[in-house]
């Protein structure tokens, strides 16, 4: 029933909000599900104890399954992502219609995996589409859970947008934590969350938005180092790179660095596509497929990338692609 509906439908939308324990990723989660303006979401949560859902609020309920007066839809993932996915999509076949699903993970786990699934299971690519990723970081204690435990820089360094909770309960570390995440990942959109409102719609900020390089997030040549073993690079290049070069380039940082990367974004200018930037995207030494933007918007062309992870240095970075740049040119000559 699954892969016929998958065949016949246009994937849903789906956000993957993540957060170290006690970052505050409930409330935001009870917050959204609460929104009129949020009808059409679908929402997968680990446990519905922790969302503590009010009474009123439910209109429906089977066992892992809770309809909300708000129109949202609750589901509880008991380990398998692509069953509770396809539990969401049977409900909408039988006529419950919903535009968007947010998945939340677990606060000690690392999102790399989950975002594998839905980038390169050619199945679930055909139910859902990734839209972006979103963390909860506590501006009480998120330096030093950033400083002790690994999975939390992890998390950081894969969002799209990174919201600063507790910010009204002790302003007094928000400007040293911020620049602790812009450290780590120097892309994101970061944003301050007081009781699960935030200072911006998580969901209007398009998909180009989302896509660019954070103007405010890259210093040219620059290099970032935090309190844990994470770094970014990144860097801006204005002369046109050629395609098989940026493909040799990205297969070579897979097979050098490997778990060692962690993420990269950016956008490419590429000699083939002058006029309009590739993006692409990897996750954990994974790349995406390249996606393209409709233009460069009235900004000057040049390559951006961010790479964050381990054990490598821009100089390094660079030395590769001008290596590969090289053999690409004797090779053509």
């Amino acid at each position: 029933m699954i892969d016929r509906l998958s065949e016949t439908i246009d994937p849903v939308e789906i956000t993957v909000l993540s957060g170290f324990l006690g970052s505050g990723k409930t409330t935001l989660i009870r917050t959204l599900l609460e929104r009129p303006d949020l009808e059409r979401t679908a929402v997968i949560i680990n446990e519905f104890g922790e969302i503590g859902l009010d009474h009123e609020l439910i209109e429906s309920s089977e066992e892992d399954l809770v309809e909300l007066s708000t129109g949202c839809i609750c589901c509880v993932m008991r380990g398998d992502l692509q069953e509770a996915i396809e539990r969401l999509m049977v409900r909408q076949q039988t006529g419950k219609v919903f535009d968007r699903i947010i998945l939340e993970t677990t606060g000690l786990a690392d999102p790399g995996p989950i975002l594998h699934s839905l980038i390169y299971n050619e199945y679930l690519k055909s139910l859902v589409r990734l839209d972006r990723v979103v963390i909860t970081v506590d501006a009480l204690s998120g330096l030093k859970s950033i400083e002790n435990f690994k999975e939390c820089p992890q998390q950081i360094a894969l969002a799209d947008i990174i919201l600063i909770t507790k910010a009204d309960i002790d302003s007094t570390n928000v400007d040293d934590l911020r620049r602790e995440l812009r450290r780590i990942n120097p892309e994101a959109f970061i944003y301050k969350s007081n009781f699960g409102m935030t200072e911006v719609d998580l969901f209007s900020l398009n998909g180009q938005q989302i896509e660019k390089v954070s103007e405010n997030g890259i210093d040219e040549h620059s290099h970032h180092h935090t309190h844990s073993d994470l770094h970014s690079v990144s860097f801006r290049r204005k002369q046109p790179i050629k395609a098989v070069t940026l493909t040799l380039f990205l297969e070579t940082l897979a097979q050098v660095l490997g778990q060692n990367l962690v993420r990269l974004k950016g956008i490419v200018y590429l000699e083939e596509s002058l006029k309009t930037p590739a993006v692409i995207h990897g996750v954990q030494h994974v790349f995406h497929p390249m996606s393209w933007m409709a233009d460069w918007s009235g900004e000057e062309p040049e390559t951006r990338l961010v790479l964050i992870g381990r054990k490598f240095s821009l100089d390094w970075v660079e030395a590769v692609l001008e290596t590969i740049e090289e053999e690409v040119a004797q090779t053509m000559s």
